[in-house]
């Protein structure tokens, strides 16, 4: 049963089954619960309950999901997970651009679901298991990282990374000049190295060069390893 000390989750669904089921799922795995069917409805209770998770739809009746990722965002870092239908690539990276840490296509199993809330809530507290044994800051090219204050910069700006994009970046980094295969880093940031989570990889990294790459067509930090992975370079200081 949930307890004051249990996360909690935020559900954003106008489906009444679907809805009824996440809650029923969450209350038996001891996470308390708030739920909301409209956008407008999920910026209120966001901004006045500060859940630790937002799950949202994205086909609510009054605004699009995508608005309320950029509306939270414009106040909050809160984790967002996005449970939709829509599967093309193109959604999935229109909602990440905007903020959202993570997406799960529906229908979905229960156990992913709870897997990726685990996940994400594990996130929150990461630190890099080599922490005591390297230097606080990491400094790559104009590639900056305080692992202290789990900010990047890139240049004299900071970079507005999800967690699962500074997850990515950190991982990279602990890892300069090695090839990393797509199972590691699946595991590592997702907790599995299932087949399908690839597609969510790739789209990670993307969002990810975005950020961090001047011409992400031709990358300077990140390489990939067609078929393997991904490796950062070492960029020579200018």
């Amino acid at each position: 049963m949930p307890t004051e000390s249990s996360p909690t989750i935020l559900v954003v669904e106008d489906d009444p089954t679907i809805r009824n089921l996440i809650l029923t799922t969450l209350d038996t795995q001891g996470f308390r619960h708030l739920s909301e069917s409209t956008g407008r409805g999920a910026i209120a209770a966001s901004a006045s309950s500060a859940p630790d998770v937002v799950l949202l739809d994205l086909g609510l009746p009054d605004i699009d999901g995508i608005e309320v990722v950029r509306a939270i965002r414009s106040w909050s870092q809160m984790p967002i997970i996005v449970v939709s239908a829509r599967s093309e690539d193109a959604d999935k990276i229109g909602a990440l651009d905007a903020g959202a840490d993570d997406y799960l296509t529906k229908p979905f199993s229960v156990g992913e679901l709870l897997a990726r809330i685990r996940t994400t809530l594990r996130r929150l507290n990461y630190q890099s298991p080599a922490q005591g044994q390297e230097p606080s800051i990491f400094q790559n090219g104009d590639l900056r990282i305080d692992y202290t204050a789990g900010i990047a910069y890139l240049g004299d700006g900071e970079l507005h990374l999800t967690p699962i994009e500074y997850k990515l970046l950190c991982l990279l980094s602990h890892n300069v000049d090695k090839v990393l295969t797509h199972s590691f880093i699946l595991h590592e940031v997702w907790g599995n190295n299932h087949q399908a989570d690839l597609a969510s990889l790739r789209v990670f990294m993307g969002t990810l060069r975005k950020k961090i790459e001047p011409d992400p067509v031709h990358p300077r930090y990140i390489q990939t390893h067609i078929g393997v992975g991904y490796r950062m370079m070492r960029v020579a200081d200018e």
